[in-house]
């Protein structure tokens, strides 16, 4: 049920707050400010949360939420925005409800009449997608391709027709799987591989779906 507006105007806001995706100097001056000025912020895994706020100064309190107990501690968030306090929301790395929590927060934040600001920042496939030299007018984002090679294949096949640039996300253990999938699936087509942008050692590997697959000596 949504808040009547007395009690909304008394209430707090939930800020979704991007993070750097690898580089600490990517945090913006509004996502560093606000950060400080909140009350509590939620995190993936609260330890490397605060690698990042010590790189800042940043004292704020933090509290875990994660995948694992979104449904409980969503909750418990909201009870806390409603009595008045500011709390911000981020992720391990890069845009929280990117293929990361947050969704679920936010979708009840916005239900109970809730202010939901959302801060900019790194994203990892917006990243990707300006540096791959693919075309970016138009794009399909499809998160983490299933870890099952079966499945895997049914949903490449589900996508094969969209006429834009396909991205997903993919573990690095299973990138050589998945390249021979989307090779089979997909046909031979010019593709990308990003990986650990931002960082020192950041590479991007471009070509076609064969050519990479002998870049990276996948058999």
């Amino acid at each position: 049920m949504e808040l009547d507006a007395r009690i909304a105007s008394m209430a707090g806001t939930l800020y979704v707050v991007a993070t750097p995706i690898g580089n600490l100097e990517d945090l913006t001056h509004r996502a560093a400010r606000v950060l400080g000025e909140v009350r509590l912020i939620a995190c993936e895994d609260t330890r490397h949360t605060r690698k990042l706020l010590n790189h800042y100064g940043i004292k704020t309190k933090t509290v875990s939420y994660h995948e694992h107990n979104e449904r409980e501690q969503a909750g418990k968030l909201l009870e806390l925005v409603k009595s008045g306090i500011d709390v911000a929301i981020v992720s391990d790395a890069g845009t929280p409800a990117i293929s990361d929590p947050g969704f679920r927060v936010v979708r009840m934040a916005l239900a109970e009449g809730l202010q939901v600001v959302p801060l900019p920042g790194a994203t990892a496939l917006i990243s990707a997608l300006v540096a791959s030299g693919l075309p970016s007018d138009e794009f399909f984002f499809g998160g983490f391709l299933p870890a099952r090679s079966g499945q895997r294949r049914a949903r490449l096949a589900e996508l094969s027709a969209i006429p834009s640039t396909l991205i997903f996300y993919e573990a690095p253990h299973r990138i050589a799987e998945s390249l021979k999938d989307a090779r089979e699936i997909l046909g031979e087509r010019e593709a990308v591989v990003a990986r650990e942008l931002t960082k020192l050692h950041e590479e991007i590997l471009r070509g076609s779906l064969s050519e990479l697959i002998a870049q990276l000596s996948i058999k």
